[in-house]
C-alpha cells in the first residue's frame, strides 16, 4: 500500500482517484466557471487534504487543459506544502484566461502528485565552481 493522503471533499464532484501505473491525481473544477479574455480567477477544485508528513503537492494542468478551454496556470506550477491542510484549505487552481471559455463543475483541468521535501542544504559561496561554460543559458543542442 502506498501513502496515505486524507481529502475532504466541499463540492459534490467525483473522487480522486490514482489510475494504476500513473504518477498524476487529477482534479476537478468544483464549480461551474465561465472566463472572459484576460480574466484571473481562482478556481476552486473542491478539496482540503492532508498529505503524508515530508511531503508536498505539486499542480500542474492537464495537457488537454490549455487547449480546450485556454487557460494557463498561473506562476507555472503549484505548489501545495503538507501545512496546508486545514478543514478549509480548499485547493484551488489560479486560472488566467486567454480567450472567452466557460468551464463545468466537475471538468478535470489539472493534476497532483505527491514529491517528498527537499531535505536541507548546506549552502557554500564559492569564488569559482571550476567547471566548463555551456554558452549560456537555454543554449543545449544549438550550434
Amino acid at each position: 500500500m502506498g501513502k496515505v493522503i486524507k481529502i475532504k471533499y466541499h463540492s459534490n464532484i467525483d473522487p480522486v482517484v490514482q489510475i494504476p501505473g500513473s504518477d498524476w491525481c487529477d482534479l476537478r473544477a468544483a464549480e461551474d466557471v465561465y472566463l472572459e479574455e484576460g480574466e484571473y480567477k481562482r478556481i476552486s477544485l473542491g478539496i482540503s487534504v492532508q498529505l503524508p508528513e515530508g511531503y508536498e503537492a505539486h499542480i500542474l494542468p492537464r495537457s488537454s487543459t490549455f487547449e480546450r478551454y485556454g487557460i494557463l496556470l498561473v506562476n507555472g506550477m503549484g505548489i501545495i506544502d503538507n501545512a496546508f491542510c486545514g478543514d478549509n484549505d480548499i485547493w484551488q487552481f489560479p486560472a488566467y484566461a486567454t480567450r472567452d471559455c466557460f468551464i463545468a463543475k466537475n471538468t478535470r483541468i489539472c493534476q497532483f502528485r505527491i514529491v517528498k521535501n527537499q531535505e536541507n542544504l548546506a549552502i557554500q559561496t564559492v569564488e569559482a565552481l571550476g567547471n566548463e561554460n555551456r554558452s549560456g543559458f537555454g543554449s543545449t543542442g544549438t550550434d
